[in-house]
Protein backbone atom coordinates (compact mmCIF):
# COMPACT_ATOMS: atom_id res chain seq x y z
CA UNK A 1 0.00 0.00 0.00
CA UNK A 2 2.80 2.44 0.78
CA UNK A 3 4.36 2.05 -2.69
CA UNK A 4 0.99 2.89 -4.21
CA UNK A 5 0.82 5.99 -2.01
CA UNK A 6 4.31 7.09 -3.06
CA UNK A 7 3.53 6.45 -6.73
CA UNK A 8 0.39 8.60 -6.49
CA UNK A 9 2.30 11.30 -4.63
CA UNK A 10 5.00 11.24 -7.33
CA UNK A 11 2.36 11.47 -10.07
CA UNK A 12 0.68 14.44 -8.34
CA UNK A 13 4.00 16.21 -7.87
CA UNK A 14 4.72 15.83 -11.59
CA UNK A 15 1.29 17.18 -12.48
CA UNK A 16 1.65 20.14 -10.14
CA UNK A 17 5.15 21.07 -11.29
CA UNK A 18 4.06 23.59 -14.00
CA UNK A 19 1.61 25.25 -11.58
CA UNK A 20 4.22 25.40 -8.83
CA UNK A 21 6.76 26.84 -11.24
CA UNK A 22 4.24 29.44 -12.40
CA UNK A 23 3.47 30.44 -8.81
CA UNK A 24 7.17 30.76 -7.95
CA UNK A 25 7.81 32.85 -11.06
CA UNK A 26 4.80 35.03 -10.30
CA UNK A 27 6.29 35.74 -6.87
CA UNK A 28 9.69 36.44 -8.42
CA UNK A 29 8.09 38.78 -10.95
CA UNK A 30 6.34 40.70 -8.19
CA UNK A 31 9.71 42.00 -6.97
CA UNK A 32 10.34 45.28 -8.79
CA UNK A 33 13.81 45.63 -10.28
CA UNK A 34 15.07 49.20 -9.85
CA UNK A 35 16.64 50.78 -12.91
CA UNK A 36 18.61 54.03 -12.86
CA UNK A 37 16.69 56.95 -14.34
CA UNK A 38 13.59 54.80 -14.89
CA UNK A 39 10.72 53.30 -12.98
CA UNK A 40 11.26 49.85 -11.48
CA UNK A 41 10.25 47.02 -13.80
CA UNK A 42 8.64 43.70 -12.97
CA UNK A 43 9.07 41.03 -15.64
CA UNK A 44 5.85 39.20 -16.49
CA UNK A 45 7.12 35.73 -15.63
CA UNK A 46 3.58 34.52 -14.89
CA UNK A 47 2.49 35.58 -18.38
CA UNK A 48 5.45 33.75 -19.94
CA UNK A 49 4.64 30.65 -17.92
CA UNK A 50 0.94 30.67 -18.74
CA UNK A 51 1.73 31.07 -22.45
CA UNK A 52 4.33 28.28 -22.46
CA UNK A 53 2.30 25.73 -20.51
CA UNK A 54 -0.91 26.56 -22.41
CA UNK A 55 0.88 25.42 -25.56
CA UNK A 56 2.85 22.47 -24.25
CA UNK A 57 0.82 21.06 -21.32
CA UNK A 58 -2.52 22.81 -20.89
CA UNK A 59 -3.83 20.04 -18.64
CA UNK A 60 -1.01 20.73 -16.20
CA UNK A 61 -2.11 24.35 -15.81
CA UNK A 62 -5.92 24.41 -16.07
CA UNK A 63 -7.96 27.60 -16.35
CA UNK A 64 -9.16 27.68 -12.70
CA UNK A 65 -5.53 27.54 -11.57
CA UNK A 66 -4.61 30.34 -13.99
CA UNK A 67 -7.47 32.37 -12.52
CA UNK A 68 -6.17 31.73 -8.98
CA UNK A 69 -2.61 32.70 -9.96
CA UNK A 70 -3.98 35.90 -11.53
CA UNK A 71 -5.79 36.80 -8.32
CA UNK A 72 -2.62 36.19 -6.31
CA UNK A 73 -0.62 38.33 -8.74
CA UNK A 74 -3.16 41.14 -8.33
CA UNK A 75 -2.92 40.90 -4.54
CA UNK A 76 0.86 41.13 -4.78
CA UNK A 77 0.37 44.48 -6.45
CA UNK A 78 1.36 43.55 -9.98
CA UNK A 79 -1.77 45.25 -11.36
CA UNK A 80 -4.99 46.78 -10.09
CA UNK A 81 -7.26 44.12 -8.66
CA UNK A 82 -8.77 42.10 -11.50
CA UNK A 83 -6.50 43.33 -14.29
CA UNK A 84 -3.81 40.67 -13.91
CA UNK A 85 -6.45 37.99 -13.57
CA UNK A 86 -8.22 39.18 -16.71
CA UNK A 87 -4.96 39.28 -18.67
CA UNK A 88 -3.80 35.79 -17.62
CA UNK A 89 -7.21 34.23 -18.29
CA UNK A 90 -7.47 35.86 -21.73
CA UNK A 91 -3.90 34.85 -22.63
CA UNK A 92 -4.54 31.29 -21.49
CA UNK A 93 -7.83 30.99 -23.41
CA UNK A 94 -6.37 32.54 -26.56
CA UNK A 95 -3.22 30.42 -26.45
CA UNK A 96 -5.06 27.15 -25.79
CA UNK A 97 -7.44 27.89 -28.65
CA UNK A 98 -4.50 28.44 -31.03
CA UNK A 99 -2.04 25.87 -29.64
CA UNK A 100 -2.31 23.62 -32.70
CA UNK A 101 -0.54 26.38 -34.66
CA UNK A 102 2.47 26.26 -32.31
CA UNK A 103 2.87 22.56 -31.56
CA UNK A 104 5.93 21.20 -33.37
CA UNK A 105 6.95 24.61 -34.73
CA UNK A 106 10.48 26.04 -34.46
CA UNK A 107 11.19 28.20 -31.44
CA UNK A 108 11.14 31.41 -33.50
CA UNK A 109 7.50 30.77 -34.44
CA UNK A 110 6.56 30.18 -30.79
CA UNK A 111 8.50 33.30 -29.77
CA UNK A 112 6.71 35.30 -32.47
CA UNK A 113 3.43 34.02 -31.01
CA UNK A 114 4.55 35.21 -27.59
CA UNK A 115 5.40 38.61 -29.07
CA UNK A 116 1.86 38.93 -30.44
CA UNK A 117 0.07 37.55 -27.38
CA UNK A 118 2.22 39.57 -25.00
CA UNK A 119 1.63 42.78 -26.97
CA UNK A 120 -2.11 42.19 -26.78
CA UNK A 121 -1.85 41.39 -23.07
CA UNK A 122 0.10 44.58 -22.36
CA UNK A 123 -2.43 46.66 -24.32
CA UNK A 124 -5.33 44.98 -22.51
CA UNK A 125 -3.68 45.64 -19.14
CA UNK A 126 -2.97 49.26 -20.07
CA UNK A 127 -6.55 49.88 -21.24
CA UNK A 128 -8.07 48.15 -18.21
CA UNK A 129 -5.79 50.06 -15.82
CA UNK A 130 -6.61 53.36 -17.53
CA UNK A 131 -10.32 52.62 -17.29
CA UNK A 132 -10.06 51.69 -13.61
CA UNK A 133 -7.98 54.81 -12.85
CA UNK A 134 -10.32 56.96 -14.98
CA UNK A 135 -7.27 58.55 -16.58
CA UNK A 136 -4.79 57.64 -19.29
CA UNK A 137 -1.91 55.85 -17.64
CA UNK A 138 1.55 56.53 -19.06
CA UNK A 139 2.15 53.65 -21.53
CA UNK A 140 5.97 53.93 -21.53
CA UNK A 141 6.55 51.62 -18.54
CA UNK A 142 4.27 49.00 -20.10
CA UNK A 143 6.12 49.22 -23.42
CA UNK A 144 9.48 48.95 -21.68
CA UNK A 145 8.23 45.97 -19.65
CA UNK A 146 7.05 44.38 -22.90
CA UNK A 147 10.50 44.76 -24.45
CA UNK A 148 12.18 43.32 -21.35
CA UNK A 149 9.76 40.37 -21.44
CA UNK A 150 10.56 39.72 -25.10
CA UNK A 151 14.24 39.61 -24.26
CA UNK A 152 13.73 37.30 -21.28
CA UNK A 153 11.31 34.86 -22.92
CA UNK A 154 13.95 32.72 -24.71
CA UNK A 155 15.81 32.03 -21.44
CA UNK A 156 12.60 31.32 -19.54
CA UNK A 157 11.26 29.09 -22.33
CA UNK A 158 14.56 27.18 -22.33
CA UNK A 159 14.16 26.50 -18.60
CA UNK A 160 10.55 25.41 -19.14
CA UNK A 161 11.61 23.08 -21.96
CA UNK A 162 14.21 21.50 -19.67
CA UNK A 163 11.58 21.09 -16.95
CA UNK A 164 9.17 19.57 -19.45
CA UNK A 165 11.79 17.08 -20.68
CA UNK A 166 12.52 16.14 -17.07
CA UNK A 167 8.81 15.63 -16.40
CA UNK A 168 8.44 13.44 -19.46
CA UNK A 169 11.47 11.37 -18.48
CA UNK A 170 9.94 10.81 -15.02
CA UNK A 171 6.73 9.50 -16.54
CA UNK A 172 8.52 7.01 -18.78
Amino acid sequence: MSSSFWQRLDLWSQRLWPATLTLMLMLLGSIPVPLPFWQPISPSFALMSVYYWAIHRPTALPLPLVFFIGILADFFGMAPLGVGTLVLVVVYALTVSQRRLFIGQPFLVVWWGYMMVSAGAMMLAWVATSLLDVTLVDPRPAVFNYLVDLGLYPAVAYLFARAQRWLLSQQA
